[in-house]
C-alpha cells in the first residue's frame, strides 16, 4: 500500500470537506477572467513602455531594476508566503474556527510588516551591490540608472508582500474575483502614474523619464493592495498588531515557507539566472525576453494561476479532512484541465509568433528588429508553457499534504540543471537569447515531469491513464489548430512583415479565431470530458444569466 501523509480530521472539529466537493470551476472562471484583464493591462503597460524607450538600454534598466524587488515579491509573497497562509489558515478555519484563523492572520500580518520593512532598507542601501552580482554586463551608465531605479521601486515588496497576505485570507474564504482582479489595478497605476510622472519629468521620454515609470510602480503596488482591503473588511477581519510570533500557526507557515522559497519560485530564479547571462549579450536581451515571457504568461496566468488558485484551499481542506480519494481524483482533474485550455495556446505561441510580437510591441521606437528577436524567445518559452500550468496545481498539491520538501529538492536541482543549460546554450552554442528561453522551458517541463512521478509514486495512482486518453485526443485536436496556423501564416500572413499594421491585425486575429473555433468542434466531437464540462459550465452561467 502507498504510505500517505494525509491526516485524518481530528475527532470534535470542524467536518472534513465532504466527499462529494469538487474543484470549483465556476470559481476558476471567475479567477480566470479577472486575471485575463490583469493580464491584458499587463501587456499594455509593456505595450506603451515598449512604444515609448524602445527595446535596448534603458527599458533594459527599467525592467533589471523592476525584476529584483519582483523576484522577492514572488519569493516572500505570492509565492512562499501566500501559498504557506492559505494552507495554514485554511486549516486553521476548519479545526479551531474563524476567531483562531483572524488571530493567526494579525500574527502574520505584523512578521511580514516588521520583516519585509527591514529587507526594504537593506535592498536600499545594497542596490549598487546587488545590481552589480546580477548585472553584470552592464556598463556604468547602464548600471547607475539601474540601481538609481531599483532603490525607488524596492518599497514596492512590502506593499505586494501585504497585497498577498490580504489575497490569500479572501482566496481562503472562497472569495477569488477581487483578489485576481486587485493586480489590474496594479497595471492602471503603473501605467497612468508613471507614464504621467515620467511626462512631467521629461516630455521626450528619455533616461529621466524612467524614474516617473518607477514611482508609477508604487503608485500601482499601493493601488494593489487598497483594492482587496473592503472585501476582506466585509469577511469580519480588523487588523490588530500582534507580536506574539511564538504561536504554532505562524510556526507552521514558517515550516512551509523556508522549502517553498525555492520551490515556488524556482521559475523566477531561472529567469532572474537568464537575465544575468542576457546581461552580457548587449542591449536588447534583457527586454527581448520580458516582453516574450510576459506573452508566454498570457496563458498560463489565465488558466494555470486560475486552476491553482482555486485547488489550494480545495486540496488542503481534503488533506486536513483525510479525504485521499477526493484529493487524489480533483488533484488529476486539475492536471488534466490545465493541459487542454495550455496545449492549444502553446502550438498558436510557437507558430504564429513574429506575426503576434510585430502586431503587439512593433510601435513606436520598438523596432521591426526588437520585434523579430523578441518572437525568437518566444517560441522556445511556449514550449514549456503546459508544465509552467500543470506545476501550478501540482506544487500545490506537495503543499497540502505536508511534502513540502519534496519541490525544494526537486527546485534545488533545477536551478543548478538551468545553470548549466544557459551556459550550453549561449556560451558553447552560441544561441544567445533564445538558448535562454530554451533553458527556461526545458526546467519547467523536467520540473513537472519528475513531480508527477513523484506524487504518482506517493499517492499509488494519479488517474494516469485518464491523462494519457486526454492528450491523445488532444493530439488530434490540436493537429488541427497547428494545420489552420500553418495555412494562415503562409496565405493570409505570408506578407505580414511589410503590412500595415490594421491589415495585418484583421489577418491575425482571423487565424486565431479559426484556430481556436476548429479546435474547439474537435475537442467536443472527440468528447473530451473535461472541455464538455467547461461547456456545461458556461451553458449554466448563460442560463443563470
Amino acid at each position: 500500500m502507498p504510505q500517505t501523509d494525509i491526516p485524518a480530521a481530528a475527532p470534535g472539529t470542524a467536518s472534513a470537506a465532504p466527499s462529494h466537493e469538487k474543484l470549483n470551476t465556476r470559481a476558476a472562471g471567475v479567477v480566470a477572467l479577472a486575471v485575463l484583464g490583469s493580464r491584458i493591462l499587463g501587456l499594455v503597460r509593456d505595450q506603451v513602455f515598449s512604444m515609448l524607450f524602445g527595446g535596448g538600454e534603458v527599458m533594459d534598466a527599467f525592467i533589471m531594476a523592476f525584476r529584483i524587488p519582483n523576484l522577492l515579491r514572488d519569493l516572500f509573497a505570492e509565492g512562499a508566503l501566500s501559498t504557506a497562509f492559505i494552507t495554514v489558515f485554511t486549516k486553521t478555519t476548519a479545526v479551531q474556527g474563524d476567531r483562531a484563523a483572524w488571530e493567526l492572520a494579525n500574527k502574520v500580518a505584523t512578521a511580514a510588516t516588521v520583516i519585509v520593512s527591514f529587507l526594504t532598507i537593506l535592498g536600499i542601501v545594497c542596490a549598487p551591490w546587488i545590481v552589480s552580482v546580477l548585472a553584470p554586463g552592464f556598463d556604468p551608465a547602464k548600471a547607475a540608472l539601474t540601481i538609481t531605479l531599483t532603490r525607488i521601486m524596492y518599497p514596492f515588496i512590502l506593499l505586494v508582500s501585504l497585497a498577498a497576505l490580504v489575497m490569500g485570507m479572501l482566496n481562503a474564504r472562497n472569495v477569488f474575483g477581487i483578489p485576481a482582479a486587485a493586480s489590474s489595478f496594479f497595471n492602471l497605476g503603473s501605467i497612468i502614474a508613471g507614464v504621467g510622472i515620467g511626462w512631467l519629468l521629461d516630455p521626450h521620454f528619455g533616461r529621466r523619464a524612467t524614474i516617473g515609470l518607477a514611482f508609477g510602480t508604487l503608485i500601482g503596488g499601493a493601488m494593489q493592495l487598497l483594492v482587496q482591503l473592503p472585501s476582506l473588511r466585509r469577511l469580519g477581519y480588523r487588523f490588530r498588531p500582534d507580536f506574539h510570533w511564538r504561536d504554532k500557526g505562524v510556526k507552521a507557515i514558517l515550516r512551509l515557507m523556508g522549502p517553498s522559497v525555492i520551490a515556488a519560485s524556482s521559475t523566477q530564479v531561472n529567469v532572474l539566472v537568464n537575465s544575468v547571462f542576457a546581461s552580457r549579450l548587449g542591449n536588447g536581451p534583457v527586454t527581448w525576453l520580458q516582453f516574450s515571457f510576459r506573452l508566454m504568461q498570457m496563458p498560463l496566468g489565465i488558466f494555470g494561476v486560475a486552476l491553482g488558485t482555486v485547488s489550494l484551499p480545495l486540496l488542503a481542506r481534503m488533506a486536513a479532512g483525510g479525504n485521499i480519494t477526493g484529493f487524489r481524483t480533483e488533484l488529476a482533474r486539475g492536471m488534466r484541465l490545465a493541459f487542454l485550455m495550455t496545449l492549444p495556446a502553446s502550438i498558436g505561441l510557437i507558430l504564429l509568433a513574429e506575426p503576434i510580437m510585430s502586431v503587439l510591441f512593433q510601435h513606436g521606437r520598438f523596432s521591426a528588429y526588437d520585434a523579430y528577436e523578441s518572437a525568437a524567445a518566444l517560441r522556445f518559452y511556449a514550449i514549456g508553457l503546459c508544465g509552467y500550468a500543470a506545476l501550478k496545481v501540482l506544487v500545490n498539491a506537495f503543499y497540502a499534504i505536508d511534502r513540502r520538501k519534496t519541490p525544494m529538492v526537486v527546485s534545488f536541482a533545477a536551478v543548478a540543471l538551468n545553470l548549466l543549460l544557459n551556459w550550453i546554450f549561449t556560451v558553447r552554442l552560441g544561441w544567445g537569447h533564445q538558448g535562454l528561453a530554451f533553458s527556461t522551458a526545458c526546467i519547467a517541463t523536467t520540473n513537472f515531469l519528475v513531480l508527477y512521478t513523484l506524487m504518482h509514486r506517493h499517492l499509488g495512482r494519479l488517474e494516469s491513464r485518464a491523462m494519457l486518453t486526454l492528450l491523445r485526443r488532444l493530439s488530434v485536436a490540436c493537429a488541427v489548430l497547428a494545420g489552420i496556423c500553418w495555412a494562415g501564416n503562409h496565405y493570409l500572413l505570408a506578407d505580414w512583415a511589410v503590412e500595415r499594421f490594421w491589415p495585418k491585425a484583421a489577418s491575425l486575429a482571423a487565424v486565431i479565431v479559426a484556430g481556436a473555433g476548429a479546435f474547439f468542434f474537435c475537442a467536443n466531437a472527440l468528447r473530451i470530458r473535461e472541455m464538455q464540462d467547461i461547456v456545461q459550465a458556461v451553458r449554466r452561467r448563460l442560463h443563470r444569466a
